[in-house]
């Protein structure tokens, strides 16, 4: 294929519905993928500049040309999406997609995935060290605890949203959804048991809480025997964390992070 260059101005960027809906993807609970011709060769559908969103549900915002090229990077886009990474995609037109235009064209396809949302219930030394490793890799983390000589403590990150007040209580208030995520590590296990009773009926990202097998194993005899559905318990991560023979808080921290990260980037829902 020859090398595509820039042809011609491109769009203005001023009031661009496509960069205008792209920004508004990061506030938002969608995830989708902008598409940007970066260059062209020859005779093409649109010049270098031209713009689509695409959604992860499918539908777009703007056109890259329509026809065989324009179907090609929705589904580029769609991958994109799920393995949360930018890519190019550089066509003859003609000779790989049997358009009549002639020519080729050179697309960016960057994925836009709003962060996920992080609660941490417990500000105890694990939470407090996953709440400073989780922001500091994107996660919008907030941290819970009605202890104040706890919650209030320095040395976490300002983007740390901190929550002094009980959990259990303060549910209705918290982050819940598709990219919502929540890890129960309080330092009293009457209250962890409560939280997952409670969440784990709810529409999550993720559901994950601090313990041994034996903890685990217990309140799933405990959940029987008050008739729940245990089904919805068997999402909940315990043990959570990669096995990686964390012993300090630090080390439990980097196990729990990791473990987000890897579903982060699969995609996967485990929760909900």
């Amino acid at each position: 294929m020859q090398t595509l260059k820039p042809s011609g101005r491109g769009p203005g960027v001023g009031l661009d519905p496509v960069l205008l809906a792209a920004a508004a993807v990061g506030v938002g609970e969608r995830s989708a993928a902008l598409v940007t011709v970066v260059g062209v060769d020859g005779s093409a559908p649109r010049r270098a500049g031209a713009r689509m969103l695409v959604y992860e549900d499918g539908s777009i915002l703007g056109t890259v040309g329509g026809g065989a090229f324009e179907h090609r990077l929705r589904a580029e886009a769609a991958e994109a999406i799920t393995a949360g990474r930018p890519r190019r995609v550089k066509v003859h037109l003609t000779v790989e997609l049997g358009m009549c235009c002639g020519g080729a064209m050179d697309a960016l396809v960057e994925p836009l995935v709003p962060a996920d949302r992080l609660v941490i219930h417990g500000a105890g030394h694990v939470g407090r060290a996953v709440a400073e490793l989780a922001a500091g890799l994107d996660f919008d983390v907030t941290l819970v605890d009605d202890r104040e000589e706890w919650i209030q403590a320095p040395g976490l990150p300002d983007r740390v949203r901190r929550v002094e007040g009980d959990s259990l209580r303060l549910l209705p208030s918290l982050p819940t959804g598709p990219r919502a995520m929540h890890l129960i590590v309080t330092h009293d296990h009457s209250i962890d048991q409560a939280l997952v009773e409670r969440l784990m009926g709810v529409e999550l990202k993720w559901l994950g809480m601090i313990g041994s097998r034996t903890k685990r194993q217990r309140f799933k005899l405990r959940f029987a025997a008050a008739g729940a559905d245990l089904a919805r318990f068997e999402a909940v991560r315990c043990p959570v964390g990669l096995d990686i023979g964390a012993e300090t808080p630090a080390e439990i921290a980097l196990s729990i992070v990791a473990e987000l990260v890897a579903l982060r980037r699969s995609g996967a829902t485990t929760a909900g």
